[in-house]
């Protein structure tokens, strides 16, 4: 559900937003707090929405298979927000729109979580695997930005690795919540 929402938000962003008024920007964004959230709703192309959408649905369906639950959902609402303010970090990332940074939370988070239940454990550490392995080619701590000719922009990497690690924290949060409430007396 959350996922729709998401998405149906990123369409309508797409048809009636400006990216420089609703995405976020290092300069001010203290002043356009909105911007942490509305930045992952606004593209720059659209085959920026549309690639981004195709993630979104794949991760739905990921969701899906892997059972997630309501705290997911209420993690990656908390979590939204650190992802965009963790690109502080980089300074060279001026301003930011784009869902990647929170594709690449949702799935993280995702992993994590089922990372915890013994029979999805092996699927869930072959697919964080896998975004390792993306993230390492990225090299985003040390190339948080860089061009890339077939897009015609910049391309965030800082911000798959910002998603990539909330996402992570807060899957493994949850599954603490989780785990101690099982283990309660």
């Amino acid at each position: 559900m959350l996922c729709a929402l998401i998405g149906m938000g990123a369409i309508a962003a797409g048809l009636t937003a400006d990216p420089q008024r609703l995405g976020w920007n290092a300069a001010d964004w203290s002043t356009r707090p909105w911007t942490l959230w509305s930045a992952s709703l606004v593209h720059l192309s659209a085959g920026h929405l549309g690639i981004n959408l195709a993630g979104l649905a794949l991760i739905a369906m990921l969701g899906m298979l892997l059972h997630a639950r309501l705290d997911a959902a209420l993690a990656l609402l908390l979590v939204w927000p650190l992802v965009t303010l963790a690109l502080l970090v980089w300074p060279q990332l001026g301003a930011y729109c784009g869902m990647s940074g929170l594709l690449n939370a949702m799935l993280a988070l995702l992993c994590v979580q089922a990372a915890a239940v013994p029979v999805r454990r092996r699927w869930a550490l072959w697919l964080l695997a896998g975004q390792a392995l993306k993230l390492a080619g990225e090299q985003g701590w040390s190339q948080p930005l860089a061009f890339d000719a077939s897009w015609g922009f910049d391309v965030a990497y800082a911000a798959h690795l910002a998603g990539a690690l909330a996402g992570a924290v807060a899957g493994l949060l949850c599954a603490a919540v989780r785990c101690g409430r099982c283990h309660r007396p």
